[in-house]
């Protein structure tokens, strides 16, 4: 326990909502701000994609007694299902021994924390609007308008967990040496829907992460428990085959027909789906540094917003929890230390999770059509578990382990760089798993370590 402090946290979703319960654990008086409307009330559909929770993930949720609340709401995926133009069918597995990410509502996953954080003390405070923050003094400003009267309202510290468009931020922007970038990728994305069977079973494979990879445009679809599937169509903007390009519904249908024929007798709300929800925008934000003085911290999605394509958006601000809370187990009540370190520690990885994800994009739209691709894999997966010692694949580094982003980044760049020269190899194709490309790559990894 940490000497009481009074603290707001702005933001109450995921991150927000699990921070508060850790800081409240800790001995503090909690109180989460959000513009929205308690999201228990609300419909939340239309513009989500659906979560992917793994290792770094669970280890928060575990460290605070919330880990098997969750996995009651959860779908473990053990493996992608390609959907080949051709409408074949290819399994790619994650991991070993059935090694999982799991599929979460995020509408639903946000429900069940705000609930579990209401149960642990902390207070909500719903629509309420902060508009300003004084980082000298934690001192909150919020009001009906930006431009109306304006509540202050103190504490001693204060958590901007409020998103990629962080007001909390905001403020800290107009500091001097603060340095921030945001890039907008020309893809966006869309919701769709696949209704459960009649008797509440799935349509598709259960435990399967669904990819239709169509090189500049994909769809995605992950189960939810009720039997549904949240699907998601990432496309660019404008162009050829592009959202700008489906306009009607003739359009619409002719293309799904053409290009991922296999979902016309399970996306029976197409036409409706499509034009009545929104198409989002998909954004990576950087920022530095992420905390003032003893006062002010940023955490999750304001300090280090990231495009889904490795799902670890809320698996990195988890992270986030986990490492803020080793730094308050190590040293007390020195909020200046804890603050300090905290984000010495977690910058250079959320940069690279922030690279690996962008990089990922290219993985799940292009290359797994490729069937080079998948001997790659193969090969990787055969190898590593002949040498565990020696070989771990990036997925499963970044995925499977609590080992640093920045780490995995470094390593899955050498490991490249090695499969690149054993495909390379003649004959490859049916001598993959032959004792002559397991010492390739042995000799590979030992040249490897003399040049680094």
């Amino acid at each position: 326990m940490q000497a009481p402090l009074k603290i707001a946290v702005a933001g109450a979703g995921l991150v927000g909502s699990l921070l508060a319960i850790y800081l409240k654990r800790a001995g503090h008086t909690v109180h989460v701000f959000d513009r929205s409307p308690d999201i228990r009330n609300v419909n939340f559909s239309g513009r989500s994609i659906n979560l992917a929770l793994s290792q770094r993930g669970w280890r928060a949720l575990d460290e605070v007694g919330l880990g098997d609340e969750i996995r009651n709401i959860a779908i473990p995926m053990d493996k992608r299902a390609i959907h080949m133009a051709d409408n074949s069918l290819n399994y790619q597995y994650y991991g070993k021994d059935g090694e999982s990410i799991y599929s979460l509502s995020r509408g639903g996953l946000n429900r069940k924390m705000v609930s579990l954080a209401e149960a642990e003390g902390v207070e909500f405070f719903f629509e309420t609007r902060i508009w300003d923050v004084n980082l000298q003094t934690a001192t909150l400003y919020t009001g009906e308008t930006e431009r109306g009267a304006w509540s202050e309202l103190q504490y001693d510290m204060v958590f901007g967990a409020d998103g990629a468009f962080s007001r909390i931020r905001h403020r800290m922007q107009r500091q001097n040496m603060f340095n921030y970038s945001q890039n907008f990728l020309n893809t966006g994305y869309k919701e769709l829907n696949i209704p459960a069977n009649a008797d509440g079973t799935h349509k598709l494979d259960t435990n399967s992460f669904h990819i239709w990879p169509r090189g500049a445009f994909m769809l995605i679809a992950m189960p939810n428990v009720d039997g549904s599937f949240t699907c998601t169509l990432f496309m660019p903007f404008e162009g050829e085959n592009s959202f700008e390009s489906l306009k009607d519904k003739q359009t619409l249908e002719a293309f799904f027909a053409q290009h991922f024929p296999s979902t016309q007798d399970v996306i029976p709300n197409l036409v409706e789906d499509f034009f009545k929800n929104p198409t989002s925008s998909l954004v990576t934000m950087k920022c530095y540094p992420w905390v003032f003085e003893d006062k002010v911290a940023l955490i999750g999605d304001a300090c280090h917003a990231i495009v889904p394509f490795y799902g670890h958006g809320m698996n990195a601000g988890f992270e986030d929890i986990t490492i803020l809370s080793q730094m308050m187990e190590q040293y007390g009540n020195d909020w200046a230390t804890i603050l300090s370190e905290y984000q010495k520690s977690r910058k250079p990885n959320a940069d690279a999770i922030a690279e690996l994800s962008y990089r990922n994009f290219m993985e799940m739209s292009v290359d797994t059509a490729n069937p080079d691709f998948h001997l790659r894999k193969k090969i990787e997966k055969w190898f590593s578990e002949r040498h565990p010692d020696k070989w771990l694949p990036l997925y499963s580094r970044v995925t499977f382990s609590h080992r640093p982003y920045a780490e995995a980044l470094a390593i899955g760049d050498r490991q490249k760089a090695i499969m690149d020269e054993v495909m390379k190899l003649d004959g490859i194709t049916d001598n993959w798993d032959k004792p002559v490309t397991e010492q390739h790559i042995l000799r590979l990894l030992e040249q490897d370590t003399l040049t680094t």
